[in-house]
């Protein structure tokens, strides 16, 4: 009798655990989807605004379509690889945006009178207040990777998370020097 009520008890504890476990990771996992569509949100905007900036400045520096080219043609890589759920494959796709954008931003400079335009600054300063989120958000995605990889490899909850089936998580990084700088505004 006693033995089986201790039997029974510790079967409840592991049960109990093994419930909380699984809980806790489910919790974690979904922090982490949250997180990424946050990234989704801004880069959503971002890509909203990039056709009116590369408007903007076609008025005035049309002799410069490669850099106008190739800003669109990032953009639409970023938003293709975005539509395929693979953050390394968004990650990479950012970072050749953010270096076109440079490119954008730096050929702005060498036309003072786009710059004085102020639908161009607008657009300039929202791209600006777009980055800082993105980066945020970008910051807030990775610590949840972190805690669900880290939850995913410690014991004894790598058990539960072995049992389940549960995923580690790509982080969202910058793979470029370049990329690694912000864009620069100037006005």
């Amino acid at each position: 009798m006693n033995t089986t009520l201790i039997l029974l008890i510790i079967l409840v504890v592991v049960g109990l655990w093994l419930a909380g476990a699984f809980n806790m990771l489910v919790r974690t996992r979904n922090r982490t989807k949250e997180a990424w569509a946050d990234i989704d949100v801004q880069l959503k905007r971002r890509y909203d605004l990039i056709p009116n900036l590369v408007e903007s400045v076609k008025g005035y520096a049309s002799h410069e379509r490669e850099v106008l080219e190739n800003v669109t043609k990032a953009r639409s890589a970023a938003m293709n690889a975005e539509q395929g759920g693979d953050v390394k494959a968004v990650a990479q796709a950012e970072n050749m945006l953010s270096g076109t954008l440079k490119s954008l931003f730096a050929l702005s400079e060498n036309y003072p009178q786009l710059r004085a335009v102020e639908s161009f600054t607008k657009l300039q300063d929202e791209l600006s207040d777009t980055e800082n989120k993105i980066q945020a958000a970008r910051r807030f995605y990775n610590t949840n990777v972190m805690t669900l990889n880290t939850q995913i490899e410690q014991f004894p909850t790598n058990i539960v998370a072995n049992m389940f089936g549960f995923k580690k998580s790509d982080f969202f990084e910058l793979n470029e020097e370049a990329a690694r700088e912000p864009v620069k505004v100037s006005f």
